[in-house]
């Protein structure tokens, strides 16, 4: 009897390792790796995904909800005339290297976000600040050139997280923030592994042990999760295999909402895109549903501007550009076009890939070929975003509310309004609720009069993960995996 009992202690002993391990580390997976790591030095998405709040912090953060909270700062007061921001920092807040964050790090962060040679990738998020100074350790006053409503929101990105001077310049490869998790390791074209700060000045994250791992190939990223290897896929690759997941009690399909807008990109400086009347044609000769059945596996909302459906601003003007084959060859004949071919090029997600297929088929209905030339995202970023060197692409713009780059005339779709400039100039100085709502329907309107780009469909976040986790977010107020509440419940 006694043998029996010993043997009983013995195998659930052994039992017990692998389960204990299981509940404090989780494997998240994700089809792009980053190019570096350090949010404040790339536009990449993935950057974020992997260390947004995790490893870096901002003074302010966006929830799971989008809403925006305190991050390094406690609390603020805003000046009567609202240029004027005092921030309250936290007391006893370290970086991973052990060096104390007072509000001296913050004023280097800004300063060198909005210094000649930044690298940073969002520069406008700083171009209203006149100055940024410690009046003593825990606080911070910046000076604006005038209001802005936007601005707690604008801190919130990963672009504004504050850096330390010490490791500030090692940051893409050895990341040091004040996150609740630790940068332990990246095995570059496998993985980044990341530790619990058991310094963290916050809520200690319920997970010891976190591996981003990064797959690529859809099939592949089915198999680990299938296989276990993987526990998590929030954003996972492969819609068409998600209903073999919603059958299986063992996981969780989270199907929620993203800032994606995904859009047919026209450059508008080059002929004969140049031509309202052309991009007008385009637009008509999309059937979005199509894009989203046979590219999403129908998940995805369509979108006739470029703002989220879910954004209380938001106005649904799809039938600006419904589906009209024929209203797209008589626009064309009008604007004096005839035996087109457009350069499309396509970075890798399937979206574009497949979805450049599907707006290949539907603009050779209206008599424009195209030649599609499929890219790597170094690629794209280099020959496309930085080299205008392209006629339509396909891209998902996952940043936060933000209309405000159709104000940007040297963006690569290269849209050069003087009238949208001025609403976005506007937009800044506006704090009131109800103005700020009037001009975002107002730019809303705009540019999809204008035909801009193609509006397609917001990119849905769809995720899958294993069911026995819970805090994960469902949807994507920000390009984020934020695992500092995400635990195991068994």
């Amino acid at each position: 009897m006694s043998h029996h009992l010993r043997l009983g202690v013995a195998i659930l002993a052994l039992c017990s390792g692998p389960a204990l391990a299981q509940e404090t580390s989780i494997t998240i997976g994700m089809q792009l790796e980053p190019p570096m790591l350090d949010p404040t030095g790339g536009a990449a998405a993935a950057i974020d995904e992997v260390v947004y709040s995790n490893v870096f912090e901002g003074l302010t953060r966006f929830a799971s909800d989008g809403s925006i909270i305190p991050g390094l700062a406690e609390s603020w007061e805003i000046s009567e005339d609202g240029a004027t921001y005092t921030f309250t920092l936290r007391e006893g807040v370290t970086f991973h290297d052990g060096e104390a964050m007072t509000a001296e790090d913050v004023v280097f962060s800004f300063d060198r976000a909005r210094a000649e040679d930044t690298t940073n990738a969002q520069t406008a998020l700083f171009e209203n600040i006149v100055s940024v100074e410690a009046t003593d350790d825990t606080t911070v006053t910046i000076t604006l050139d005038g209001p802005d409503g936007a601005f707690l929101f604008d801190m919130a990105w990963g672009d504004a997280v504050i850096v330390d001077p010490a490791s500030a310049e090692t940051n893409a490869t050895n990341p040091v923030g004040t996150g609740a998790f630790r940068f332990e390791n990246w095995a570059q074209g496998d993985s980044v592994t990341l530790v619990r700060n058991d310094e963290y000045w916050g809520e200690p994250a319920a997970l010891t042990n976190v591996t981003f791992r990064f797959i690529s190939d859809p099939n592949a990223a089915f198999a680990a999760l299938m296989a276990g290897d993987v526990d998590a896929f929030p954003v996972f690759p492969a819609p068409e295999t998600l209903a073999q997941f919603d059958g299986d009690p063992r996981f969780n399909v989270i199907v929620g909402s993203t800032e994606g807008e995904t859009i047919l990109a026209m450059n508008n400086s080059a002929a004969p895109l140049d031509n309202p009347l052309v991009r007008q044609a385009i637009s008509h000769a999309i059937n979005r549903q199509d894009i989203i059945d046979g590219a999403m596996f129908g998940y995805g909302t369509p979108i006739g501007t470029h703002f989220a459906p879910h954004n209380p601003d938001y106005v649904d003007l799809t039938a600006n550009s419904e589906f009209n084959p024929d209203r797209a060859r008589e626009l064309l004949a009008e604007a004096g076009v005839e035996d087109l071919t457009l350069r499309m090029m396509l970075p890798p997600p399937s979206y574009a890939r497949r979805g450049g297929e599907i707006i290949a088929s539907q603009l050779r209905d209206v008599g424009i070929e195209t030649e599609i030339t499929n890219l790597e995202w170094a690629q794209w970023l280099e020959q496309v975003f930085r080299g205008y060197d392209f006629d339509l692409t396909i891209v998902s713009h996952t940043e936060p509310a933000d209309i405000n780059i159709y104000a940007r005339p040297e963006y690569y779709f290269q849209y050069d309004s003087a009238e949208f400039q001025a609403l976005m100039e506007e937009l800044a100085v506006t704090a009131d609720p109800a103005e700020r709502t009037r001009i975002n329907q107002a730019a809303q309107q705009m540019i999809a009069d204008e035909y801009v780009n193609g509006y397609l469909f917001q990119l849905a976040k769809t995720g899958v993960a294993n069911a026995n986790i819970v805090g994960l977010w469902e949807n994507s107020p920000t390009q984020a995996n934020d695992l500092t509440a995400v635990s195991w419940t068994q």
